[in-house]
């Protein structure tokens, strides 16, 4: 895959999670498949050439694994940003805050300097570790708003103690 279809694939599912997350959904108990997209963009960041860079490889290894943690630090910030609550029937719901969009912007700044910091090093990152990144931030945000939601029990109508 091209660089230009990487990046629009990255973008779509930037996009794509953003609107639903910033935006009141549902969570059900149906197994949803809330890990495919994140699947889909590791399994392409794994099977594209130039993951790691060939002429710098225990550097390049480095600073994908730095990028990574940046996903799962980011992913779980964001996670813990995320409003969840019960409605009158019971239902779970989450909506992403202005404090989630603080967290997606930090993790935009930390990744531009970390590619920053490759360039400087000579170290080529390409769309790949971008896409991994992405993947480890939205499986972990989802996982963690996942796991948060199951813990919510249901408020409404519960008499007050006192």
């Amino acid at each position: 895959m091209s660089g230009l279809l990487n990046i629009a694939a990255i973008v779509a599912a930037v996009v794509f999670v953003c609107i639903k997350q910033f935006s009141a959904q549902r969570i059900t108990s149906e197994g949803r498949k809330w890990w495919l997209i994140p699947a889909v963009l590791a399994f392409l960041a794994l099977h594209e050439p130039g993951l790691l860079d060939p002429a710098h490889r225990p550097l390049s290894a480095v600073l994908l694994a730095v990028g990574l943690l940046i996903g799962l630090a980011c992913g779980a910030g964001w996670a813990w940003t995320t409003r969840i609550w019960t409605d009158a029937d019971g239902v779970v719901w989450t909506k992403g805050s202005w404090a989630a969009a603080g967290v997606w912007l930090c993790a935009m700044v930390l990744r531009g300097g970390l590619m920053a910091l490759a360039a400087v090093l000579g170290v080529h990152q390409g769309s790949p570790a971008i896409m991994l990144s992405v993947a480890a931030m939205l499986l972990t945000r989802t996982g963690v708003t996942t796991w948060r939601a199951r813990s919510v029990q249901r408020t409404y109508g519960v008499p007050v103690a006192g």
